[in-house]
């Protein structure tokens, strides 16, 4: 008999507590679903924790979870406007936006700040159909995690062009050395070998492959460098 009591009240707790949460994430507004900065992730992470176990345990009294969930929306509703009233504590309350490529060129110490590997930049460059690190004027994580990428004037003017008249040769970049190893499968692929490679870096009076962070070729065989000690832009970035 207990055992079907606590079943009930399991059933009661679901049936009220999920319009409630419903109404209260509404009321937060859509960027604590969409874009998660840091405060509103550890809003729903608590909210979880909160309705979790009220549902899961019986013996939690319903109603102050219910005052619970009411007051987290609220907090989170004073937080975002404060951030909005207090532009220092907007920067305290979230992450700000970090500069990972300036004119082709990785941004090695900022890279390393957030915790981003090349491998983490080049998938997220593709979701946003760039190819080539070269054609990258800039490239911003922002506060959420994504990439923000603007091309190089020239590489945006070819794009219009392609749409307007007809497409041209695919252009992507394979890179051939990462953190300072090469990729020999990447050179394998396309008819290369070390010794090229080492005369390319010659060529441009580079010594050791150590030195070079990223280098890449594209399809006729061009290689773009991205050294380690290459400077730091001072490009200002704003929320």
């Amino acid at each position: 008999m207990e055992l079907f009591l606590d079943l009930i009240k399991v059933l009661f707790r679901v049936v009220t507590i999920l319009p409630l949460m419903l109404a209260v994430t509404l009321f937060m507004g859509k960027r604590s679903i969409g874009e998660l900065p840091v405060f509103d992730f550890l809003v729903i992470l608590t909210l979880g924790s909160v309705v979790g176990a009220d549902i899961a345990d019986p013996s939690v009294h319903h109603f102050p979870t219910v005052g619970a969930i009411i007051g987290i929306g609220l907090l989170q509703k004073f937080i975002a406007w404060w951030k909005i009233k207090n532009y220092k504590i907007g920067r305290l309350l979230s992450f700000e936006p970090t500069l990972v490529i300036f004119n082709g060129h990785f941004q090695i110490k900022n890279m390393y700040k957030i915790s981003y590997s090349i491998d983490n930049i080049l998938q997220m460059l593709r979701q946003k159909n760039v190819f080539r690190v070269e054609d990258v004027h800039f490239a911003i994580i922002e506060a959420n995690g994504d990439i923000s990428v603007k091309l190089k004037p020239e590489k945006e003017g070819v794009i219009v062009e392609q749409i307007v008249t007809q497409p041209s040769k695919s252009s992507i970049e394979f890179a051939v050395i990462l953190e300072g190893r090469i990729q020999q499968k990447v050179l394998q692929y396309h008819g290369l070998n070390e010794a090229w490679l080492r005369e390319e870096l010659l060529k441009l009076k580079i010594m050791k492959i150590e030195d070079v962070f990223y280098a890449a070729v594209n399809e006729r065989n061009h290689l773009h460098i991205s050294m380690r000690n290459s400077e730091e832009s001072s490009l200002p970035i704003f929320h």
